[in-house]
């Protein structure tokens, strides 16, 4: 949503729920990205007795517990977009608004200005129509991806009985043909949201830096406030 005048601030953006499950999720992608190329790409082996060393094991064991907080903050998300305030369902939304032309205009808007185009930007409350897009596309399909695949193999090694057998390994596996593709495509995926965020850090800190509201504070204190 845009605002056109700082007499609007402050405004009460992202509640508690959100900026928790933001900050739980930054910090599940940092240990998923480092087990997950880990296990990708193992290290060289230890010397000695095999039932000496349990390194591998702590680090899936690091990877499956990421992944499993990662996706139930995920569906926590997804419930708070119903209970949040209005912010809270921007992240779901966007496939509404490709529709609607007053936001394509705010999105080509904002596009110039990271572009350089523009020496200014709208005022936006909540995300702007950019960032709003390249949440959807990147994070909420990524993170949807990702955790379907990673189930799918999580599962194959937990056997046909398993219930995430049965929930993911069952659709996902015939899907993508067989195990290797997932494993590469899960591979890849990771390499998806890390560019994704690349980007977000490069557009928040230059947001916050030349925008005339408080932009990263926010996710901390959940207020937008003007700055002076």
């Amino acid at each position: 949503m845009s605002t056109q005048t700082s007499k609007l601030f402050p405004v009460y953006v992202w509640e508690a729920p959100v900026r928790i499950w933001h900050w739980v999720t930054a910090l599940c992608m940092v240990v998923l990205a480092v087990t997950g190329y880990l296990i990708g790409s193992p290290m060289e082996s230890v010397g000695g007795e095999a039932s000496d060393h349990f390194l591998f094991g702590y680090i899936r064991f690091a990877h499956f517990a990421a992944a499993y907080l990662f996706a139930v903050m995920f569906a926590m998300r997804v419930v708070w977009a119903f209970m949040g305030n209005k912010f809270s369902r921007e992240l779901f939304t966007v496939p509404l608004k490709l529709f609607d032309a007053q936001w394509w205009d705010g999105l080509i808007d904002q596009t110039k200005y990271y572009l350089f185009l523009k020496p200014r930007a709208r005022p936006w409350q909540g995300h702007n129509p950019l960032a709003s897009a390249g949440m959807f596309f990147m994070y909420v399909l990524g993170a949807v991806f990702m955790i379907c695949t990673g189930f799918a193999m999580y599962g194959e090694a937990q056997g046909m009985e398993s219930v995430t057998f049965k929930l993911f390994t069952a659709w996902v596996m015939p899907l993508f043909g067989y195990s290797q593709n997932v494993h590469t495509l899960h591979h890849l995926g990771m390499w998806y949201l890390l560019v994704f965020t690349i980007v977000h850090l490069y557009m928040v800190v230059r947001e916050d830096a030349m925008a005339g509201e408080t932009i990263i504070s926010t996710m901390f204190s959940g207020w937008r406030v003007a700055k002076k």
